[in-house]
């Protein structure tokens, strides 16, 4: 086992701020998929999540000294550098980019994505949800986007995402309360919309 497997993130940044170059590079295989996540669900665009995670990583670079321990994982300073880079790309008040048609599978596990290439019309149902709950979650404003991003889709606790979020823990409660609601109701929406289009559809064949 190479040394460097064992060495916590800390230890790498550490390694890393003393010109070691291969600690740089385990520490970005290690955190890379961390900081392309996030900046892909708050964005909804490969290209975008692939530039913002490659200059996050250089800003670490430039600004290493700045990470304190105390304060957080490296993981989560990570994320909130992915934050800021998002909202200074893209504005805070501007919806982002929408999801890119051709490359959701790429989120899918292999085996999911087996399943999807062999019986596409079976899985035609299952795919236009997928594609509408994204939808609808881009279609957030930025401040209540995050909060699902952080707390349903990676799962972090209320704790967590307010210490990354720099806010009250009831904040984000109340945050996500207010997100939750928006989804639902982007959601039934969606589904009218596409019940209406269907029987049309119908109709007009019929006729």
């Amino acid at each position: 086992m190479n040394a460097f497997e064992t060495y916590s993130d800390e230890t790498l940044l550490r390694l890393t701020m003393a010109g070691n170059e291969e600690a740089f590079t385990r520490l970005y295989q290690r955190l890379r998929d961390v900081v392309y996540r996030f900046a892909r669900q708050m964005s909804g665009s490969a290209n975008v999540a692939e530039d913002v995670t490659q200059e996050v990583f250089l800003i670490l670079l430039r600004k290493a000294e700045l990470y304190d321990p105390n304060r957080g994982a490296l993981s989560t300073y990570l994320v909130q550098i992915t934050r800021n880079e998002i909202f200074r790309r893209l504005g805070r008040d501007r919806a982002l980019v929408s999801l890119d048609e051709d490359d959701w599978e790429e989120d899918l596990s292999p085996d999911e994505n087996l399943i999807v290439k062999s019986d596409p019309l079976g899985n035609l149902v299952r795919n236009e949800e997928i594609e509408s709950v994204r939808q609808a979650v881009l279609a957030l404003p930025l401040h209540y986007r995050e909060v699902v991003v952080l707390c349903d889709l990676e799962e972090m606790s209320y704790t967590e995402a307010a210490a990354l979020l720099g806010c009250a823990v009831g904040t984000v409660r109340s945050r996500l309360h207010r997100a939750r609601a928006l989804l639902k109701e982007r959601l039934r929406m969606s589904e009218t919309v596409e019940h209406d289009s269907l029987r049309l559809n119908r109709a007009s064949c019929l006729g």
